[in-house]
């Protein structure tokens, strides 16, 4: 699709041609994805005389799906209808389908780049909405000039009085990123961040070896006793290399996912867009109008605030928190990683076209750590004493660890305590939490759509309640504060919100 800079999309126009290469590739994984199982048991059990049939079945798959393909290829058309500021989607192979979305509605525009598409020289152009929980519209092969044009007309609300980029202006802009995350940086990050999420495969792996071990004794491969020699010639060593190799392996399993994921990341300023480009074999591209952004968030460690690097978080907004197949919606989520203390305050400084100050805060009651020190010690030291005592003596071998327990757990209550903030004035909440990464969230007050507010009964003599704010990209709670003092607030803000005129979609 080779278009010129001053068009206009406002004629049905369709995809570049070697789309439908892309589309056959699409329509044929999904097919294997959904039939693989039966086919694969067919052709198992299939006579090795009947191969010839499974050979011109596999051709009369492929001259099926590539018919389909090129059906729709041909019927997928689309423009942007500047009277009624909507952009017009034609579609479907026996079912004719036409697909309107308001310039307005339209939450966020991507462009991606798989490895098929980098082979051929083209990308996609994804096109979300606040409604819905997966992309609306997909354009599966366009030139990045075509891509880059439409996106910035897809995302101003006026299209008729929007300059289009051409691509030497695109070229020039990005010349000069706002931000630009180093490979430094991102190794920074790497190395400090997701640490749950990576023991947690070292751990399932180490427990999958010790059932394969488990096999090999119940099969007479290893003996018990040569197990107890192994252990005992080789426990300090072993020790020392598992210690090491487990905090590597942590390290080069985040590391090597934010390299991959975030390489080469930049973000440039285009008008009044910010463009954020990332990847490294597949290539995205996200273009944010940031009057769409409904809570913008920064949380850093102990070791991350050492070297200076942080990870931003910018949601928009998003109806469906949870996507079809029942996993998390995160196309409604840009990441930054790596971003160190100027950065930060530049991207949020052109996010809301005003430096982010904290004002008044409002103090957790002393109630907070109470919640922390009987869930987080009182109940589970409970139960191990109980369990050791009455039912297992096995398990009082670990009564000593307990109070390691205790320190380390109340070090991290002590934390999360002094670490719960709500900082207000009269342009931003925000939220300040956190024991190990302390998180900043942030949210205007004209960008909420409802308050609400919770107390016990038991909370009513020392006047302390909950307070949930609920936008149009989550809902943010802040607890055990002041009850009246944070009602005085809450009126202040629906005051806010009733009287703004600005606009948050």
């Amino acid at each position: 699709m080779n278009l010129k800079p001053e068009t206009k999309f406002n004629s049905p126009q369709r995809q570049s041609p070697v789309g439908i290469v892309i589309i056959f590739a699409d329509t044929l994984h999904k097919f294997l994805r959904a039939m693989w199982a039966p086919l694969a048991i067919t052709i198992y059990r299939m006579p090795s005389s009947a191969l010839l049939f499974v050979a011109l079945g596999v051709i009369g798959l492929f001259l099926i799906i590539g018919v389909v393909a090129y059906l729709k290829y041909r019927n997928f058309t689309f423009f942007l209808d500047e009277s009624k500021q909507e952009f017009v989607v034609h579609k479907g192979v026996l079912s004719k389908k036409k697909l309107s979305i308001g310039l307005d509605k339209i939450q966020q525009v991507n462009i991606n780049q798989n490895v098929i598409q980098k082979i051929i020289g083209v990308y996609s152009l994804d096109v979300d909405t606040a409604g819905s929980g997966s992309k609306e519209v997909s354009i599966r092969a366009i030139d990045h000039k075509s891509a880059q044009i439409l996106k910035t007309k897809l995302l101003e609300k006026e299209v008729e009085n929007q300059e289009v980029f051409t691509e030497n202006e695109i070229t020039e802009k990005q010349q000069k990123p706002l931000i630009k995350i180093g490979l430094s940086s991102l190794l920074k990050v790497g190395i400090t961040s997701n640490y749950g999420r990576s023991l947690a495969i070292l751990f399932a792996f180490f427990f999958t070896l010790y059932d394969n071990v488990r096999d090999f004794v119940k099969n007479d491969l290893l003996s018990e006793q040569q197990i107890d020699t192994y252990i005992n010639q080789g426990a300090k060593l072993g020790f020392l290399i598992v210690f090491f190799g487990l905090f590597l392996t942590v390290f080069l399993i985040n590391l090597v996912r934010t390299l991959i994921k975030y390489f080469d990341l930049e973000v440039v300023k285009q008008r009044n867009s910010l463009l954020i480009s990332y990847g490294l074999f597949a290539k995205k591209n996200t273009l944010l109008s940031p009057k769409k952004a409904q809570i913008v968030s920064y949380s850093r460690n102990f070791f991350q605030q050492k070297m200076n690097v942080m990870k931003l978080k910018i949601k928009q907004a998003s109806s469906q928190e949870i996507k079809e197949d029942g996993k998390k919606n995160e196309s409604s989520v840009i990441e930054i990683p790596g971003a160190n203390t100027s950065e930060k305050e530049n991207i949020l400084q052109a996010i809301y076209d005003k430096i982010v100050e904290k004002g008044n805060v409002f103090n957790p009651n002393y109630r907070y750590v109470f919640r922390g020190v009987i869930f987080g010690l009182l109940f589970p030291i409970t139960v191990i004493l109980f369990l050791g005592l009455f039912i297992n003596d096995e398990i009082k071998i670990y009564f000593p660890f307990i109070g390691l327990y205790v320190l380390i757990v109340g070090l991290f209550i002590y934390f999360a305590f002094k670490n719960y903030r709500l900082f207000v004035n009269n342009d931003f909440i925000i939220k300040k939490s956190g024991a190990w990464d302390v998180k900043h969230e942030i949210i205007e007050p004209h960008k909420i759509q409802a308050i609400t507010t919770r107390q016990f009964f038991w909370h009513k003599s020392s006047d302390v309640g909950h307070v949930i704010f609920h936008t149009a990209a989550g809902d943010v709670y802040f607890n055990f504060a002041n009850f009246s003092e944070i009602n005085r607030q809450i009126n202040y803000w629906l005051y806010q919100v009733e009287s703004s005129d600005k606009h948050w979609m």
